[in-house]
Formats: structure tokens, sequence, C-alpha cells
């Protein structure tokens, strides 16, 4: 078995620039679970464990894939819930145009068995995750809420195998579908 996802790279300043986020919120009492700055993305489908000959499929089918290359801004630092987040993230603006590619990826996997999300999709970056709340990480977010961390053109996106290790997660590229 395979666990896979779909990823739009974010550019190296811009990880960069995220790692200045994750430092100034180590200060809090809030305990984190902070994302290797390395392997910071915008997620655009998880797709979960299948056969590793069902990954073939999908690479396959993701290479269907319409779009033209488009310019994607991080701006702000914002979270699943504004009083007491569980997930601190980076906002994307793209013009809706990863949205519009997480639609065609789950209109072209549902036949391939692969489950429909659920949620409405939000694109971001997951920077931190949030294994135990304390108010003051509210405070340490605040002067990033609007702060810019920079822009990168999208010219395609990753098909990545994912492995689960007690140092975090291990990212391998299946397949590169560029536009």
């Amino acid at each position: 078995m395979e666990r896979l996802f779909v990823a739009v790279e974010l550019p190296g300043e811009v990880r960069e620039a995220l790692s200045f986020v994750q430092d100034a919120l180590k200060a809090s009492r809030a305990r984190l679970t902070l994302v290797d700055p390395g392997i910071i993305h915008i997620t655009l489908k998880f797709i979960g464990d299948v056969p590793e000959s069902h990954a073939r499929k999908i690479g396959e089918v993701l290479g269907q894939v319409k779009a033209e290359t488009f310019l994607l801004r991080v701006r702000g630092i914002g979270g699943n819930n504004p009083r007491q987040p569980r997930v601190i993230w980076a906002d994307i603006d793209d013009g809706g145009k990863c949205s519009l590619l997480h639609a065609q990826i789950e209109d072209l996997l549902a036949p391939l068995g692969v489950e429909r999300e659920a949620r409405a999709f939000c694109p971001h970056a997951t920077v931190a995750r949030v294994k135990e709340f304390h108010p003051d990480l509210l405070e340490h977010l605040k002067p990033f809420r609007e702060r810019d961390f920079g822009c990168g053109m999208v010219q395609g996106f990753t098909l990545k195998k994912s492995t689960l290790t007690p140092r975090g997660p291990v990212y391998q590229d299946v397949k590169e579908v560029c536009f």
C-alpha cells in the first residue's frame, strides 16, 4: 500500500519565510508540532492508502488535468478556528486557481474509487499542528496575520507518496504533472 496525496510545491524563499513564523510560535506556551519547512506545501487532494498498482493508474489519470501556469501568493497566517486553532496555516491568494485544480482532480479520481472530500476546499500551507492549545498562541499569531510571505509561479503539481516515521513524514515524488 502507498499513502498518496497531490500537492503544489512552494518556492524555497516562501518556505524559508514561513520558518520564521515557526520560530516565533515556539515562544508560545501551546504545544505544537511544527512542519519541517523543507516540506511545507499546499495539499490539493489527500488520497490515502492505495495498492501500488492503483497508484500507477492514479498517476496516469492525473496527467489529464488541464490548467495554465498561475501566480500564487502566500499572505497571512491563520488557522482552522480563529478562537482555538488545531492547525496553523499560511493563507493562499491565487484567484481561485488551486480550487479549480482541486475540482478537476476530484472529478478525475472519483471514477477510480477515490472518495471526494466532504469539506469545502480551502487552499493553505500547514506550518504547525496544535497538540495542546494555550490562549497565548493567538498573541503570537497576531504579527503574521497580514504579512506577505512571497509568491511564485505554479507550473504544475506533484503526486506524492508519504511514509510516516517517528521523526515525521518522508515524502517521495511519484509523478510530476506540468501545465
